[in-house]
């Protein structure tokens, strides 16, 4: 490869990673800002964002690859700190919703223009590492639920992005959002309300 080609090619990445991070702060300022408002504020021509992105639907879409990666990385990380089922649960929960906070907004976006499976379908690794944990904390007694591990998963999946409308809505502050979240996701898992609010609150600190 020439130099002027890897040249060309850095250039490109520069630019579609730079489009990318502005349209997630344009995204999150204006949730109806349109291709031509990102390019814009990117200092890019329209057609250099449709160069990279065939369409808005596309764009977001690739935002949200991004959000289950770095979802994905925070749940790794809250799981590596965990010493049992609950705390794990209640680690990774607040480690999630420090990277979800970001994108709140963007998964409603994506709701309009990605199919509720697609979203769903890139969850798939994250929702199978809560399964084990769930199903450890069943076994163990940790926690109690009439659900099995991958039913009980799903219901803590949806509860968050619920948690996340309500914000969105400002129905929940954003301040309070992952404690209440960590501790929501506990409960429901069987585990009381005072023992869930205290570890959250011993972890949050």
């Amino acid at each position: 490869m020439s130099a002027m080609t890897t040249g060309t090619s850095s250039r490109a990445d520069a630019n579609r990673h730079r489009i990318l991070d502005v349209a997630l702060a344009e995204l999150l300022r204006d949730p109806d800002a349109s291709m031509d408002q990102i390019a814009r504020a990117a200092g890019v021509v329209r057609r250099t964002v449709y160069g990279h992105f065939p369409s808005r639907e596309a764009l977001i879409s690739t935002l949200l690859d991004g959000a289950v990666e770095a979802v994905a990385a925070a749940h790794a990380e809250g799981r590596a700190g965990a010493e049992d089922p609950a705390e794990c649960v209640a680690r990774t929960t607040l480690a999630i919703w420090q990277v979800a906070d970001r994108y709140r907004i963007l998964v409603g976006l994506a709701q309009r223009s990605v199919t509720v499976q697609g979203i769903r379908d890139r969850f798939t690794p994250v929702r199978a590492a809560c399964v084990e944990v769930l199903r450890q904390g069943l076994e163990e007694g940790s926690f109690s639920s009439p659900l099995p591990a991958p039913a009980l998963a799903y219901v803590h999946e949806q509860m968050l992005f619920a948690l996340m409308e309500a914000v969105n809505d400002g129905l929940l502050a954003p301040e309070e959002a992952g404690r209440s979240a960590a501790v929501t996701l506990l409960t429901t898992a069987g585990v009381p309300a005072a023992r869930a609010t205290a570890l959250v609150a011993e972890l949050s600190d």
